[in-house]
């Protein structure tokens, strides 16, 4: 197929150079071949340079005085109408090299294009090479402005050293989310599987494991467990992790605990017991400090009305993560965000332990809302801050990645953050998220967050390690049904009627 030319370098006061270039637009193709910000084209003056469209702008020389036509226009005709205008009329495109391909690979540019050198729209088989694209690969959608090429990323590069996805409310978080957790549930065996749990805050992938007539049905790999149905396995708990529950708690009051603790475990060597139990066994204790047993029967009394500690735990966790499965914890029913950082810990740290041990099968753990659980101001602690700031460190050489999501960004914990390996980002507009997410990648530049405050809902940038470059994406629409949320007018309506 024969290359699309799509301008010719030109000469500047400032270039061009190793660093950047422009180039003018042939006449013919303003109309026909636009060309975008963002987009990928290619020079093979001097082998194959490859470089990205920063910034485009049109200009014509008529109108390059004002008073000149503002006078003329007095007249009462347009300047177009007096003089050829539509001829002078050209666009220039700004470009930053990104390399020169050899074998596969790009290597430095160390001398620049020479003005006169033909601009071509990159060859699609270049672009999926230098992308790291991944035929077999998790399938998001297309690559913008490049609609014959597939973003399909290799499972390795995007998942293991774990996904932030960033963009304001209503920016299309969730929805890039679902189309994830498609893909990982239609990945064949033979292509290696992961198992996926989600802490649902808001009820979104419950549709995950319904029946579906209108379009991909999931619901026989799918699991929803209601926050109300969770129980956590009190005998598995530690005193520090207890004491982690009530951050008030004392070291003396901490080590009164892990003696009844121990006595209570030697009592039931072979049996599970719960808050109840250990409750009872605080209150039967005689060789206690009376203010010590008070305080520490009033936090734990404190913890049981969160009807959470049992003696066994729901879902089974070594049963319920399994490959090409996904466990959603349903915690849209629970208002107290104590108990969700609770659900969380438990989870969390529970299942991290399990891949240790490889007892089950390597996962991603989705966290919705994470500047709730993982927040950055010391001011805000959150008890499930310390186990995701764990996975984030450690998780990858273990099999158990992290998917967090965070419409406030500057308010996920920098820890987390900085260790995500890919960012995918949505529209932001907040100044403040916006510089955090600049200084949280090196290959995110100005230019590049101009463009993420203005994408349209429905697209979004990949950068980091699951591609070479950063990349904008056109999410695929979902296979599966989305959850039907209510206009706000609907809404107001059925109220009113149901009076």
């Amino acid at each position: 197929m024969a290359q699309r030319e799509i301008g010719t370098v030109i000469a500047s006061r400032n270039g061009p150079t190793v660093n950047h270039f422009s180039f003018v637009l042939k006449e013919t193709n303003q109309k026909a071949i636009p060309i975008q910000k963002g987009q990928f084209v290619q020079l093979n003056s001097m082998g194959i340079l490859v470089a990205t469209v920063e910034d485009i702008i049109k200009t014509n020389r008529y109108f390059d005085h004002a008073e000149a036509v503002s006078e003329y226009e007095r007249g009462g005709l347009p300047l177009s109408a007096i003089f050829p205008a539509d001829r002078w009329e050209y666009i220039i495109a700004f470009a930053k090299p990104l390399g020169i391909l050899h074998q596969d690979n790009l290597t430095r540019v160390s001398f620049p294009p020479s003005p006169g050198d033909k601009v071509y729209f990159v060859d699609d088989s270049i672009l999926f090479k230098l992308l790291r694209l991944d035929s077999k690969g998790i399938s998001l959608g297309k690559i913008c402005y490049h609609e014959n090429i597939p973003a399909s990323f290799n499972l390795t590069k995007l998942f293991q050293k774990h996904i932030a996805i960033l963009a304001m409310s209503g920016a299309g978080k969730s929805y890039t989310t679902s189309v994830l957790i498609e893909e990982l549930l239609n990945r064949q065996k033979e292509h290696g599987r992961l198992g996926i749990v989600i802490l649902d805050v808001h009820g979104e992938y419950t549709s995950f494991a319904e029946k579906n007539d209108g379009g991909a049905d999931f619901s026989d790999r799918a699991t929803v467990i209601r926050s109300s149905y969770f129980s956590l396995n009190t005998t598995l708990l530690t005193a520090g992790q207890i004491a982690e529950m009530i951050p008030q708690m004392s070291q003396i009051q901490v080590r009164e605990l892990t003696q009844i603790l121990a006595e209570l475990r030697k009592a039931n060597s072979h049996t599970a017991y719960s808050l109840r139990d250990l409750l009872s066994e605080i209150e039967a204790k005689e060789n206690i400090n009376t203010k010590t047993r008070d305080i520490l029967l009033s936090w734990l009394y404190e913890l049981q009305s969160l009807h959470l500690f049992e003696d066994y735990e729901n879902p089974k966790l070594e049963e319920a993560v399994k490959p090409g499965h996904a466990l959603i914890i349903d915690l849209s029913e629970t208002t107290r965000l104590r108990k969700k950082q609770i659900i969380i810990t438990y989870l969390a740290r529970r299942l991290f332990n399990l891949r240790k041990r490889n007892l089950i099968s390597p996962f991603v753990f989705v966290l919705e809302e994470a500047h709730q659980f993982c927040p950055e101001s010391a001011r805000r602690s959150a008890i499930s801050r310390s186990i995701i700031e764990t996975y984030a460190r450690e998780g990858r050489k273990f099999g158990a990645s992290l998917l967090v999501l965070s419409q406030r960004p500057v308010h996920l914990s920098t820890t987390v953050l900085s260790q995500c390996g890919t960012h995918l980002i949505g529209k932001v507009t907040n100044p403040y998220d916006l510089d955090h997410i600049k200084k949280s990648s090196e290959q995110i530049t100005k230019e590049t967050i101009d463009l993420i405050s203005n994408l349209p809902t429905g697209e979004i940038l990949i950068v980091g390690a699951a591609t070479k470059f950063p990349v904008f994406i056109k999410v695929r629409e979902r296979l599966s049904k989305s959850p039907n949320f209510l206009e706000l007018e609907e809404a107001a309506i059925n109220f009113e009627k149901s009076l």
